[in-house]
């Protein structure tokens, strides 16, 4: 029996899974790694650890299915993180990650010089997160380690170097840099040269579903693998989630609720949102991806089961929230607790409860919290204008509860689908390496096999009622906050 592997390069752990040519989950691992926060507003790793912790999960699944032919392996990653890479392929120092927020100046310096030309070209914002301010960041305080650097890549695109000895990313982690061009699918001539980035220091740009070379003889002996493994640089961990998820077309959107929270629409041509949301290439060739981001949604979540039920389970915590009224008795929470993204871009706003009164109990803070959060992403929704017609597939802490989902579906006015399985860019990335060996005619035939979805949840009229004057008091609370 023939399989792949699709990993996915996480911000703490590595995850791995593997697929049949029926579309069928054989096996699974992950291995967590070490985060470095030494300075404030610094993230940073060492991709030495991606690398001996992906090499752990590949001998796990390996030495699981001894016996059975493995094909390739597909990766996705977190997006944005910083890689340098000497003449020699070392890495000069240790990767400053997309929650890195150190480079709030150099955000500032490209959007007072290049402005609205940067969101033309690239579909987005400068902000804190995206690779292009942590180069301008480098270049200014490190000035000899950029000197010293021959390329850069992405953390996934580490792991294929040490796979296969190609320095190479793909257009999906290209586009988030912001330095690519998202309609001339190529590094920005402009931009590059702009803020005085050598070209030759970026990597060489692939589709998704192209073998970039076959893992090195010196693996396959750790691993004790014979034959010819191919290896696909999958993409970025949002478009793989996204595809692990089933959205291959403009009929479904995702809605992922993690750390924070995305609500992400396929594409098929570009749209300039004029920096609203985020517009990127997808891993599936020729289309492309846009999402708004919450900055604390499932964090938000556990910020409050940290501080107010320590003791309790994330089940215990929303306990009860079914039987408080929609609204939660007047009580709001908006969350922004580390501030928020989409549609604010504002670092310095924080969170708040609005309306608490002696009648609320802990399940009404409960609720509030979770509707937050949910009004929050709706935020998101409502920048579209084409996506009342949508199916919404929700996923991560968002997806735990029926209760949660069906605010969900109340809040969006949507049907709202689980999934059976949640793999997200794990799954992402096999089903392009499946397909990429034609195991599948297409990305349609892949996702019907693989794809399965658990349970639809569909909104109740009344209660959508109900919920439009709870969300447009909840539309109020920035502006009369920002400035406290």
């Amino acid at each position: 029996m023939e399989y792949v592997i699709g990993l996915d390069l996480g911000t703490g752990t590595i995850k791995g899974i593997a697929v049949d040519s029926n579309g069928e989950i054989l096996a699974k691992h992950s291995e967590v790694y070490k985060l470095y926060t030494e300075g404030n507003g610094y993230s940073e790793q060492n991709p030495e650890d991606w690398y001996e912790a992906s090499l752990k999960v590949l001998k796990k699944i390996v030495l699981d299915l001894n016996g059975y032919n493995l094909k390739a392996i597909s990766i996705s990653g977190q997006m944005h993180s910083l890689v340098l890479l000497d003449k020699e392929y070392n890495v000069i120092r240790r990767s400053i990650l997309w929650n890195d927020t150190r480079n709030t100046k150099e955000c500032n310096y490209v959007m007072e010089r290049m402005g609205e030309r940067i969101i033309d070209i690239t579909g987005n914002k400068c902000l804190e997160g995206f690779t292009l301010p942590k180069i301008l960041w480098v270049k200014e305080n490190e000035p000899s380690n950029w000197e010293k650097t021959l390329k850069f890549c992405m953390p996934k695109d580490y792991l294929v170097l040490k796979y296969t000895g190609n320095i190479c990313t793909d257009v999906s982690d290209a586009a988030a840099t912001l330095m690519f061009d998202l309609e001339k699918k190529e590094w920005s001539d402009e931009i590059l040269n702009y803020l005085g980035i050598d070209k030759e220091k970026c990597p060489k740009v692939y589709n998704s579903i192209e073998s970039v070379g076959e893992l090195n003889e010196e693996i396959k002996r750790k691993l004790n693998i014979k034959g010819n493994v191919k290896i696909f640089p999958a993409g970025a961990d949002n478009p793989c989630s996204a595809l692990g998820s089933g959205i291959i077309n403009e009929n479904k959107a995702l809605l992922s609720i993690g750390t924070s929270g995305v609500y992400l629409q396929y594409e098929d041509s570009y749209k300039n949102y004029n920096g609203k949301l985020h517009m990127f290439n997808n891993v599936i060739p020729n289309s492309y991806y846009s999402m708004g981001v919450t900055l604390s949604a499932g964090d938000s979540l556990s910020w409050f089961r940290n501080t107010f039920a320590p003791d309790k389970s994330f089940d215990e915590v929303l306990e009860g929230i079914e039987d408080v009224v929609p609204g939660s008795n007047g009580l709001l929470f908006a969350p922004y607790i580390v501030g928020e993204r989409t549609p604010y871009t504002d670092s310095k706003v924080r969170g708040t409860f609005i309306g608490i009164d002696k009648v609320h109990e802990f399940k009404d803070f409960a609720r509030a919290v979770v509707e937050g959060i949910t009004f929050s992403l709706k935020d998101c929704f409502n920048i579209y204008n084409n996506c009342y017609e949508k199916e919404i597939i929700s996923v991560g802490g968002g997806a735990k509860s029926k209760a949660w989902l069906q605010i969900q579906a109340d809040i969006f006015n949507k049907k709202i689908i689980s999934l059976k399985n949640e793999e997200g860019p794990s799954l992402g990335a096999a089903i392009v390496a499946a397909v990429s060996l034609n195991w599948f005619d297409s990305f349609e035939d892949a996702v019907k096999l693989i794809v399965k979805e658990e349970e639809s949840f569909y909104p109740n009229k009344e209660l959508v009622e109900i919920y439009e004057e709870v969300y447009n008091r909840y539309r109020k609370i920035y502006k009369c906050i920002k400035n406290i």
